[in-house]
């Protein structure tokens, strides 16, 4: 089966070959034309993900704009399976990125697709669709899902990507609290991206991103020996993470502060590469682990006054 936009999706009883409705493709996910498509229906005017089974056919339309052409429709041999979309538009962001960014969001909020899909009035089977497969959201869906994951629409577009964070509106009433220790180590928990703060060999201070793990309450780190954050071994460093949420506008950061050591032991080297969540963003030959064993671990929270 093929279909251009514009053409009609038609589904059809099989017994006797009534039409039980049909709608417009406004949305492709396969330059060829290929299922699945983005349908308006015509009896409710709502867009909705389809997978036509055999009951479907497209019907062809033409619109008279200069090139466009129409190829013959094929039977299709799928179940039919239609689920909550939109067309993506054009000139937008990359199909699949929002999906990533919904994901992401999704896990670190530690909710379920069905959860996120029941709070967004979506299916779930079109969440796990969005998640894995290159396709976009209509506005209302996508605004759904932010507020379901307590973020911004932009945000899930990755709009702002090479802005600082924070550039929002403050709160109205903030309040600005100490975090325990035992808060600190919960928010830094296991992995993520923190910035370690060191004196370069020319002196000059440094801050500088690096993919981090936590192992027994030592943040670890690997870099490249000639790197500048190399420049923290042998020396008492600070080290923080945090993150901003731009759609509330509050947010944490944890500082650290302690002394940086190589790790030299062969089966903790060993160890940390083979338990390591992720390669070091920058890439190339980071063979070298850094510990930074904290004696000092404060942070701050920034939330509404009457939370």
């Amino acid at each position: 089966m093929r279909a251009h936009l514009g053409d009609q999706l038609v589904i059809e009883s099989q017994r006797t070959g009534a039409t039980r409705r049909d709608g417009e493709i406004v949305g492709l996910h396969h330059e060829d034309g290929t299922p699945p498509y983005d349908v308006r229906w015509s009896d409710t005017d709502e867009v909705t993900l389809v997978f036509p089974g055999p009951d479907a056919h497209v019907r062809q339309v033409e619109h008279g704009r200069p090139g466009t052409t129409r190829g013959p429709a094929q039977p299709d041999t799928g179940e039919a399976e239609s689920v909550s979309a939109v067309a993506p538009p054009t000139g937008g962001p990359n199909p699949g990125d929002i999906g990533r960014r919904v994901a992401v969001e999704r896990r670190r909020r530690g909710l379920s697709r069905e959860e996120t899909a029941r709070r967004a009035r979506i299916s779930s089977a079109y969440l796990a669709y969005l998640e894995e497969q290159p396709a976009e959201p209509t506005v209302a869906t996508l605004l759904n899902l932010a507020a379901a994951l307590g973020t911004t629409s932009a945000a899930l577009r990755g709009a702002g990507v090479d802005l600082p964070p924070g550039q929002g509106h403050a709160l109205l009433h903030p309040q600005l609290r100490d975090l325990s220790p035992e808060e600190c180590r919960r928010l830094l928990s296991t992995h993520g991206v923190g910035r370690v703060a060191v004196s370069t060999s020319d002196g000059r201070p440094a801050v500088v991103p690096v993919n981090y793990e936590v192992v027994e309450d030592t943040i670890v780190f690997r870099t490249a020996p000639d790197s500048v954050p190399a420049a923290a071994v042998g020396t008492e460093v600070a080290f923080e993470a945090d993150h901003v949420d731009e759609a509330l506008s509050q947010g944490w950061s944890v500082l650290a502060v302690g002394p940086a050591n190589v790790v030299t032991e062969p089966d903790a080297v060993r160890g940390l590469a083979q338990h390591a969540h992720t390669e070091p963003w920058a890439g190339g030959a980071r063979e070298m682990w850094v510990s930074i064993r904290p004696t000092s671990l404060t942070g701050r929270r920034i939330t509404p006054a009457d939370q």
